[in-house]
């Protein structure tokens, strides 16, 4: 809300463990593994090893898919956190066509009982319901993502938001306001 000025009216938080538990209790994901991905890192206990094209990937698979940045070599994506938000948002969209498929519906009580474990929010159980309803409605084709443009500090430490882009985006398709907002409204570290 302060970075941008607008409102946030709710908010979905969920654990990595519900991640996997999602994806897996869906049958896994079909999903177009951008690059060849061969990465481990024994002290989380993380080893990813893909290779690029169309995967049907298990719910730790994927785990590892929409972790990924980089290669034990350092090669990768070559925008690091930039590459793998593009995965990460390319990846829900093909959860949601796995989730909204028909055969999926049988599995409510599952998918509930895996919302219950693992996700913390604030929209009620009638919010949820509405939402769900809305999701079989409209399609994965209208699912869009958009990620703030802006550039790498030196040495990249800090993604720096364009503030003009960033107001551009946010008046076009989040201003829930009649005046758009302004350069003042938003909060951007510069």
């Amino acid at each position: 809300s302060d970075l941008l000025g607008i409102p946030v009216d709710f908010y979905v938080s969920v654990d990595l463990e519900g991640f996997v538990a999602l994806v897996d209790a869906i049958g896994g994901v079909d999903f177009e593994v951008p690059i060849n991905m061969n990465y481990d890192d024994p002290i989380q206990g993380f080893h990813v090893h893909l290779n690029k094209g169309m995967q049907h990937l298990t719910g730790e698979e994927a785990m590892g898919v929409v972790r990924f940045r980089h290669n034990n070599d350092g090669s990768g994506y070559g925008t690091e956190d930039i590459g793998r938000i593009a995965t990460q948002q390319a990846f829900l969209k093909a959860v949601a066509q796995q989730v909204l498929q028909p055969s999926n519906l049988t599995k409510v009580g599952t998918l509930a009982q895996i919302f219950q474990d693992y996700v913390d929010t604030d929209l009620t159980v009638g919010n949820l319901a509405w939402m769900g309803q809305q999701a079989f409605s409209i399609g994965t084709e209208n699912i869009v993502f958009y990620t703030l443009e802006g550039e790498w500090s030196d040495p990249r430490s800090l993604y720096l938001v364009d503030p003009e882009a960033a107001l551009t985006l946010v008046n076009q398709y989040f201003n829930p306001y009649v005046e758009d907002r302004t350069a003042e409204d938003l909060n951007m570290p510069t």
